[in-house]
């Protein structure tokens, strides 16, 4: 990545964190990370585009420190509350940016397909990694590890808007996440 696109990451993640979604307008944006406005719409279709580049930043730092810290625990269950409880709660640091990405990848922007899939990409192989106590990137996932890792994926994003609509707190996220594990590890089992 540039200095300049960079910057105008930077600028988005720090207008979206202070002031929400809304207040990521794309002529201030470039405003503040001194660009020209023809700059940053050489490099993102809208803003919506920006903030799912964010995301992508994001999720990619969170993957460098599961790879760095692996979890580390006996169970499948007690890792993944482990990573439903960290990723959580390092959302919660930044309630307004959150709900800023978190309202990107629902919004159905066309342009967006490519950085969406690799936001769930990347937040599967972390989730699939953990399930398994494997590094990242191990293939070794059956069919039925890399379906439970996109549901659990889906029910933590679910979880996540419900928080950021203010339905529920950061808690009962992490509950209803590892809820859905037990049913589905214990369905698996079961079988």
């Amino acid at each position: 990545m540039d200095e300049r696109t960079d910057r105008i990451l930077q600028v988005a993640m720090e207008m979206a964190e202070r002031d929400g979604y809304d207040a990521v307008r794309l002529r201030d944006v470039a405003s503040q990370a001194e660009v020209a406005l023809g700059t940053v719409y050489r490099r993102f279709s809208c803003k919506e585009d920006i903030l799912a580049a964010v995301l992508n930043l994001q999720v990619s730092a969170f993957e460098q420190a599961v790879q760095l810290n692996p979890i580390e625990a006996d169970t499948p269950q007690q890792r993944l509350t482990i990573l439903f409880t960290q990723a959580t709660r390092a959302l919660a640091e930044r309630p307004k940016l959150a709900a800023a990405m978190l309202r990107t990848v629902s919004s159905g922007v066309p342009d967006l397909v490519d950085r969406v899939t690799r936001y769930h990409g990347v937040m599967s192989s972390i989730i699939l990694a953990v399930y398994r106590g494997a590094p990242l990137g191990d293939d070794g996932a059956t069919d039925e590890e890399r379906f439970v890792a996109a549901m659990l994926q889906n029910v933590w994003f679910a979880a996540l808007v419900g928080w950021t609509g203010g339905l529920h707190d950061t808690e009962t996220v992490v509950r209803q996440v590892i809820a859905c594990t037990d049913l589905m590890i214990r369905g698996m089992e079961s079988r």
